[in-house]
This record gives C-alpha cells, sequence and structure tokens, in this order.
C-alpha cells in the first residue's frame, strides 16, 4: 500500500493468561474494527471497562467502508474522535448520475448551512481505525488485546465462557457480557450456529483503489451503461492521499480471483480513465451484493453488532455507518444495566430498534441492487426510461435508484418513546436523531448537540428568564442517579436561575428545525435522539418518560 504505512500494535501477555481460574470481566468486545472500537470508547466514556479481543496486530487491509455520513461523524464527535477524521478525510456533498455518457441530473445532500458536520467524507477504513485505535489507547477502561483470537464461545447462565488463542498460548475468559462485532465472516456467529437470512444476488462487483493526481471535482459520480464499461455501472469516489475508489459492475458469471489480477484490472481502469492517465494499482477486491441479517441481534449475554449481524450491498453506505449506530445505540443501554441501573430488558430495545434499522437498511440496499441490476427485460425497460427522463423531468429522478444514502434511523415504533400529546410539525419525533445547529454559549460559538452530551438531557425553549420553580425542579432532575441535565435555547442572552446554561439561537435554526416555539420542551437519550417533547414542562411527566426510556417502571 503506497499511500499508507500500516501501524503494527504489539501484543502484550495480560494477567488473565495467568490465572488458574478464568478471570470475568464485565463486557468484553471481539473485534477491534470501526464498530468494535466504537462501542468500547463509548462504553468507557460512560465508565465502563472493557476487553477487546482482536486477532490481528494492525488496522484493515485496503480501504474497505470510505463513506462516513454526517450522523456517524456526530457520534464519533461526541467520542472525541471526529476532528482528526474530518481534516484527513475529504469532504463531499454533490453526487451525479450519468446515463450513457451523458449525465442525466445532479443532487445535493446538504442544501442548507448551519451543520457542524458535511453530509459525508470520504476516509479509507484503516485511516478511520486508526484514529479510533488511538482513542481507544488514551482511556483506562480499555484494555486493548492485540493477536487474541477467540476460538470458542460458550454461553451460560451468569457469563460467557472465551476460549483465546495468543502467541503464548491458550486461555479462558469469562464475559458478563459479550459484545460480537467481529466482522461478516464473525467466528462468534459461526461458533454459536447462527446463520443469516435474506438474499445474495447473482452479481459481481469490482473494488480498485487506485493512486493518482486527478483534476476533477471532488464528488460521487455514478454511471449506468458508461460506454467505458458497457453493460455494467460504475462508481467514482475521491478519497485521502490522491486516492480514488472505483467499483465496476462484472457480472455474475466472473471469476472472482481472475478478476483480480492486475492484468485483467488495468485494462478496465485504463478504459475508464482515459490511455494517458497516470496511476498506481493499490487495492482490489471482488464483493458479491448481499443483504442478509440475523434473526436476533441479541442471544442472552451475546449481543452482535455491525456486520457481524447484517449486511447490505455497499452502494448506499450503510453497512459501516449503521455499524457505528448500533454501537450507538447500544453503549448507553449496556452502561446502565452493566451499573445496575437499569433492568435487563433495556438490551432487548437494543435488538429491537437495531433489527428494524437493518430491515430498513436491506429494503434500501434490495430496491438500489434491483434497479442497479435489472433481473429482466421489463426491469430494465423501466430503469433506462427512468433514466432518459430524469435529464429534463424531475419527477424520474426519484425513480433512480443508485443507491439511497445513508441517513440516521428514525426508531418512531420504539417502545422507549413517549407519544406526542402536543401538536408538532414533522420534525425530530420521538425515535429520530437530534439535528445540530449553531449556538452560541457563554459568549462562544458552539453546536447544540455539545450541549446534549452523553446522558439523559432537555432541550427547553424560551424567549424570557424561566420561572425560578420549574428551573430548579429540572435541575433537580440533574442530580438523580442518571441525571437529565437542560439546557435553555433562546433567541437572546440571559441569566438563568438554577444555573441551567443558555444556548443562544443567533440564527433560529434551532427553533425552526425543532418546530419551537416559547414554552417548548425536548427530551434526548444518552445517544441524542429523541425520546419526548411537550409544548410545556411538566417534571412528573419528564420523570415517567425517563423511566420508560430505561425500560424501568420508575426513574
Amino acid at each position: 500500500m503506497a499511500s499508507y504505512d500500516y501501524p503494527v500494535y504489539d501484543y502484550r501477555p495480560s494477567a488473565d493468561q495467568r490465572g488458574r481460574q478464568p478471570a470475568r470481566r464485565k463486557v468484553v468486545i471481539v473485534g477491534a474494527g470501526p464498530v468494535g472500537l466504537t462501542a468500547a470508547i463509548d462504553l468507557a466514556a460512560r465508565g465502563v471497562e472493557t476487553v477487546v479481543l482482536d486477532e490481528d496486530n494492525t488496522v484493515s487491509a485496503g480501504s474497505r467502508a470510505i463513506c462516513h455520513a454526517k450522523r456517524t461523524l456526530e457520534i464519533w464527535d461526541r467520542l472525541g474522535c471526529a476532528e482528526a477524521m474530518v481534516a484527513k478525510g475529504v469532504t463531499w456533498r454533490t453526487g451525479k448520475v450519468f446515463f450513457g455518457d451523458r449525465q442525466v441530473y445532479a443532487f445535493d445532500l446538504l442544501p442548507e448551512g448551519g451543520h457542524h458536520f458535511p453530509a459525508f467524507i470520504n476516509l479509507q477504513q484503516y485511516y478511520a481505525e486508526q484514529f479510533l485505535v488511538e482513542r481507544a489507547m488514551s482511556m483506562p477502561e480499555i484494555d486493548l488485546r492485540w493477536k487474541n483470537r477467540v476460538t470458542g464461545v460458550e454461553p451460560r447462565n451468569d457469563c460467557v465462557r472465551l476460549a483465546i488463542e495468543t502467541p503464548d498460548g491458550p486461555y479462558a475468559l469469562e464475559a458478563e457480557w459479550l459484545i460480537a462485532a467481529d466482522g461478516a465472516r464473525s467466528p462468534t456467529r459461526k461458533q454459536l450456529g447462527l446463520d443469516f437470512r435474506g438474499k445474495v444476488f447473482e452479481d459481481r462487483f469490482l473494488i480498485a483503489d487506485v493512486k493518482m493526481k486527478a483534476d476533477l471535482p471532488t464528488e460521487r459520480r455514478f454511471w449506468f451503461e458508461p460506454p467505458f464499461h458497457p453493460g455494467g455501472s460504475a462508481l467514482l469516489h475521491r478519497q485521502a492521499d490522491d486516492v480514488w475508489r472505483i467499483d465496476l459492475q462484472i457480472g455474475w458469471n466472473a471469476a472472482p480471483e481472475e478478476e483480480k489480477k492486475p492484468e485483467r484490472v488495468i485494462p478496465r481502469l485504463r478504459a475508464m480513465l482515459g490511455p494517458e492517465a497516470r496511476f498506481d494499482l493499490e487495492w482490489v477486491s471482488v464483493y458479491t451484493f448481499q443483504c442478509r441479517r440475523l434473526d436476533r441481534f441479541r442471544h442472552g449475554r451475546i449481543i452482535f453488532a455491525g456486520d457481524a449481524a447484517h449486511q447490505v450491498s455497499p452502494f448506499g453506505a450503510r453497512g459501516g455507518n449503521s455499524g457505528v449506530q448500533d454501537a450507538d445505540n447500544l453503549g448507553w443501554k449496556l452502561a446502565l444495566v452493566a451499573k445496575g441501573l437499569a433492568p435487563d430488558a433495556l438490551i432487548d430495545s437494543y435488538a429491537a430498534e437495531r433489527e428494524a434499522a437493518a430491515d430498513e437498511n436491506i429494503r434500501h440496499s434490495t430496491r438500489s441492487t434491483d434497479f442497479i441490476t435489472p433481473k429482466g427485460a421489463a426491469s430494465r425497460l423501466f430503469r433506462d426510461a427512468a433514466l432518459s427522463l430524469a435529464a429534463a423531468h424531475p419527477f424520474a429522478r426519484r425513480l433512480v435508484n443508485s443507491g439511497r444514502l445513508s441517513t440516521a434511523s428514525v426508531m418512531t415504533g420504539s417502545p422507549l418513546n413517549t407519544p406526542d400529546r402536543d401538536d408538532f410539525a414533522g420534525v425530530v419525533p420521538p425515535g429520530a436523531a437530534a439535528i445540530d445547529a449553531p449556538v452560541v454559549r457563554d459568549g462562544k460559538s458552539d453546536w447544540l448537540l455539545h450541549a446534549l452530551g452523553e446522558g439523559f438531557a432537555g432541550l427547553w425553549f424560551l424567549d424570557a428568564p424561566p420561572p425560578r420553580a420549574e428551573a430548579e425542579t429540572l435541575a433537580v432532575l440533574g442530580r438523580k442517579p442518571i441525571p437529565m441535565r437542560t439546557a435553555i435555547v433562546s433567541r437572546k442572552a440571559f441569566s438563568s436561575s438554577a444555573g441551567l446554561p443558555v444556548l443562544v439561537d443567533t440564527e433560529g435554526l434551532a427553533a425552526a428545525r425543532y418546530d419551537a416555539r416559547p414554552g417548548t420542551f425536548y427530551l434526548f437519550r444518552p445517544d441524542q435522539h429523541a425520546c419526548a417533547r411537550w409544548r410545556g414542562v411538566d417534571p412528573a411527566a419528564i420523570e415517567t418518560s425517563i423511566a420508560r426510556a430505561i425500560a424501568h417502571s420508575a426513574y
């Protein structure tokens, strides 16, 4: 890999390898990829110690998941990782769709301003993992063990017993909770005899990373039936370090090992990039479209996340981004359960919410796959007609599907939500992720999501200082074992009683994005998803909603 020097992380024996009896750990995570590391960092930020086991001693080979969505960046920002990723990555928001040799339309993924993060950055997975590893290594709550391969998984009533191989030989470890984030070929899943349900599509795509200097705009380009690749489709993305990702549809009958050979790959790239293009081939892979998942993401004390739990075709960037959302959904719930502050049933809500999210991603991915690779003459006729009309008719652009790009899942049916009792416009309903907006706090520019933090949080929209009694009641909720901290959002600055911080909504974007008028109150879960909202403050209703959000009868 010419553009990247792979780090080598040292194997170090742990004290657990010397004990006569297996040591017991609160949480063990199998897999130090983006999902496992995100989960470990999130739990560490909540004061829960984890052991992370990985059979390798470096980051992923090849660029792999490169498109990181706005919601993923917001999650990583909360965990202290996003700044380095955005600085290194390539920011983009524009996509262009071509049919043959002509552009049929373009789209803007984030047409409005006032957002902290872009719609997407492109950053090779090895960089994302490197930044996550560096963050994890800075946190004493995380015991990151390289060259620790899990060879056995034995569920028990009160723990999961693991058999682990290391350069120093085998040892056993017990986990009160086990997170399986060990990828699409998950050894944990196989050792438990679990399998995916879903569909494998009869089509294959070639992925090639090339290093080249190119005077092309930073945007997503997707071609249907391009002249340089007749009968197939193609995708082009810019990455960091002048590396470009190229995807080429090669068909079900293509032999993967043959297609990966340079003598097969380079002529295809030359046809696309032109005879004068100068490039170096960095990484090649062949993948098959798959849209599948486990029936259940929770099996007792074993919880599956990321590709170990679900797989989708890559167009739409729904695989890696949904895996990070899995970790985001799980972290706060497992932390509360591990500390004895919430019942075991809260983990069931992780499975319910993320299984529903996986089904949504599979639906989008399946529709994209069916459009990109029509299964019959009628389907192809419809696809080509939609593409031909899209250049001149906006209605046809809604029919074109080159991959519906990843957005935050909205868990409208979650049992953790409190249904609306007041009228709101269709913005940020219970179950939706918070929307960011610029604010001023203590005279300094800031962002709304920073006020939500990592626990339960309330946003109270006001245009004047709040009544003392109500403010003091909300401040008391901030001192409970599971605290809820409230911030006031206002168009003007003022001093608040009870020490509630005031966020000045200088541009009015926060109020607009939340359909807020004076008195409106939003309650957010620790993963920054709304779980309740009212047109006025009702402390008793807030306490009831928090109890509901932690799957508990009382708060």
